[in-house]
């Protein structure tokens, strides 16, 4: 009898024993599934992270650089001042050893010209001419505004223009040059007026506004010529 009931507590111990053996086991596979799920988790998150990174860069490089009419610009911003620059590949000889050069020429506009296309009207078309005639009506001071606006209409002269200010000449109805009148207007507006003759409207002293609006319709056109 005694030994049938040692028999007994053994064997009660051996299950026990079993028992202990398989909750262990299981407890050690719970563990490593949370650990796995922890895991899964943290790459998830570094991996959205990561996105979420990459989407900020591309949005701040896109803020940067835009295409509009088939022309590249990137913004530049040099204190409280913002420009945006657009690059025209150009050729010239140089006078000394004959030898064509290649560069680019950087041009600058104070206004982003895709909000310029919707504040300045513009009715007409560019006609390229290789001469161009400026013409003011009124002064357009405008806290050094004027001053730049001609300026930078000058420049064009980078693309073997000849621009020339005269106050006694008019709209050529034969289109032998590009005649623009820079005026006062009761709206901000651009018109074409003759084959290659604009109206400047200048409202509110919005000088630079107007000017950088041909300017840009000018770009497009140069760009069109240039990729030919």
């Amino acid at each position: 009898m005694a030994e049938k009931k040692k028999k007994e507590r053994n064997s009660k111990k051996k299950v026990k024993k079993e028992n202990k053996e398989l909750s262990l086991e299981e407890i050690s596979k719970e563990e490593i599934k949370k650990q796995n799920k922890i895991l899964k988790n943290f790459f998830i998150l570094i991996g959205v992270f990561i996105l979420i990174i990459a989407i900020l860069i591309i949005g701040f490089n896109s803020a940067k650089n835009f295409e509009y009419r088939g022309l590249d610009f990137s913004v530049e911003k040099y204190g409280d001042l913002i420009f945006y620059k657009i690059l025209f590949p150009l050729k010239y000889k140089d006078k000394t050893t004959g030898k064509i050069i290649s560069t680019d020429y950087v041009m600058r506009i104070r206004n982003d010209p895709r909000k310029l296309e919707k504040e300045i009207p513009f009715e007409g078309e560019i006609l390229l001419l290789k001469n161009m005639v400026i013409n003011q009506t009124g002064s357009f001071n405008c806290d050094g505004d004027g001053v730049i606006a001609i300026a930078n209409l000058l420049r064009l002269n980078a693309f073997g223009i000849k621009i020339i200010r005269d106050e006694n000449a008019t709209c050529d109805e034969l289109g032998r040059y590009t005649f623009v009148q820079i005026q006062s207007g009761n709206k901000s507006s651009i018109e074409q007026v003759g084959p290659s003759c604009y109206n400047l409207n200048i409202n509110n002293c919005e000088i630079l506004k107007v000017t950088e609006r041909f300017m840009i319709e000018y770009f497009v056109e140069v760009n069109k010529l240039l990729k030919k």
